[in-house]
Order: structure tokens, then sequence, then C-alpha cells
């Protein structure tokens, strides 16, 4: 996620208050900045849900709100709704120059027709006669059709929620959590370990080699050790502090090496 809208909301149970709006906007600016985000670059709106305040329209309850203003690489842009803050938002390219990754969400058994995986399309495209392979099972098979909302696609594209008919494979060889890539091009293949960055946001005490989070990865939901604390480094520039730390606590970001209790 590179780009956040901070919309606070229920305003009218707070009748309108401004104070109340700057204390929240402190408040989530300093969490945000924890997390990497530059204020500065998000839209801060205050809202009512329950009664359409600031949400199409501009509010007449809160007439000391002059409207969010951020500034990204694109330029300076402004508003007063919710709606022109979710419009600013820059789209990103669509990654379809990279290899075929797709992680299963679920995969489904429908009568007359087949096995069928559905997933979103992360990176790449996916076509009917595409022999494509799911890891970390190694299952390899042809893609017989794409499907987005009932419709035959003649590709998926990045972004798209597809369900693909596939050929010779049971419901059982894959599950939810594996990883589809095009045979012939880079196919996804099993981590025996990765390096991951990890900000602690919030953990009681202190965190050091051994530790066992379950971890969720694309669709994956797995139990990784951390094997070792690798550096220590500054959140915001991501310029090492300290090299194989002992121990990282609430607010500190590692680079940490991570090994999965099972295939991944």
């Amino acid at each position: 996620v590179r780009q956040l809208i901070v919309a606070i909301n229920k305003m009218d149970t707070t009748k309108w208050s401004e104070a109340r709006y700057e204390e929240i906007v402190k408040e989530t600016s300093n969490f945000i900045k924890k997390v990497g985000f530059n204020p500065k670059s998000v839209a801060f709106v205050p809202i009512s849900g329950w009664h359409g305040d600031n949400m199409l329209e501009e509010s007449t309850n809160m007439g000391w709100f002059k409207g969010w203003n951020k500034e990204t690489k694109a330029g300076t842009s402004k508003g007063k709704t919710l709606l022109e803050a979710i419009d600013s938002i820059e789209p990103p390219q669509r990654p379809t120059d990279k290899p075929l990754r797709l992680p299963l969400q679920d995969v489904y058994k429908i009568g007359g027709i087949g096995t069928v995986p559905v997933g979103r399309v992360e990176t790449g495209t996916i076509k009917a006669g595409m022999v494509v392979t799911f890891a970390p099972t190694a299952v390899t098979t042809e893609v017989k059709s794409v499907e987005m909302h009932h419709e035959q696609l003649e590709a998926g594209m990045p972004g798209d929620n597809v369900g693909f008919n596939i050929k010779n494979v049971s419901v059982k060889d894959i599950r939810r959590g594996n990883v589809c890539g095009d045979s012939k091009t880079d196919p996804p293949k099993e981590a025996a370990s990765f390096n991951a960055q990890v900000i602690v946001l919030n953990h009681p005490g202190q965190i050091g080699n051994g530790y066992s989070p379950v971890l969720d990865c694309h669709t994956a939901h797995i139990a990784c050790k951390f094997d070792t604390l690798l550096e220590k480094i500054d959140r915001r520039s991501g310029k090492s502090i300290e090299d194989k730390p002992k121990f990282v606590k609430s607010g500190d970001a590692a680079i940490v090496k991570m090994v999965p209790t099972k295939p991944m």
C-alpha cells in the first residue's frame, strides 16, 4: 500500500468538534509516520457516514474545515469530500510485463466443468491454453478457460479476480495459499527461507531469534520462525543502524531471515 486516505468518521458524535478532529489528526499522523507514510502526502477528511457529511458533498456542519491538501510526486491536490480524496488517488501501473503470479484464494469443484481455482492476478497475465505450475506443490496443468464475473476472458490482467478451469487436477491437489505461474516463464518456486523487513508496532517485551509468529503472505497463512535478526534499520530511511541485534522491541524495524514451518 503506497497511498492512503484517513477518513475520520462519526464526527456527529463529537458535535462536529474541530478540537477533537485536530486531536485525531495528530494521533493518526504519528501512527502513519511509524509505518513509513509522510502525513503531507495523505488526505485527512472529517466525515459522518451516518449523516453523509463530507462523503459526496461538502458538509454544512463543519464550516471550520477548509478542505484536505496533499503533496505527492505527481503534484499537489486538494478537495473537501471523501469522494474527491478517492478520485485523487493515482492509479498504479499494471505489471503485465512481469511473470504470472496468481495466489489462490480458493479451489472449487464445479459439476460438469471440473476443478476451478480462483484468485487475483498480481502480476503477468493468464490465458486459456497456457501451461501453469502451482507452487509449492509443483502441480503442472493446462488452463482450459478464464472467467471473471461469469464472463469469459481472453486474458486475466493484474487486479482481476478470476476463476480458471484446469485439466486433470483434483481439488485435493491444490489449495488456498498456493501460487500459480506460467510453467515456461519464471514459474514460482518454494521458498526455504526469505529475508523480510519487519516493523514491530506493538509487542510486549523483546523479540529475538527463534520467535515464531503466524505470517499472512498473499493468501498463505503459515507460521514462520525468526531464524536470524540480520540488522536493525531506520524505519523512515531504511538505513542500517545495527548489525545482528540480539533482540527487537515495539517501535523497531529490522531485516529478519524467516524460515517457514511448512513449504510456501
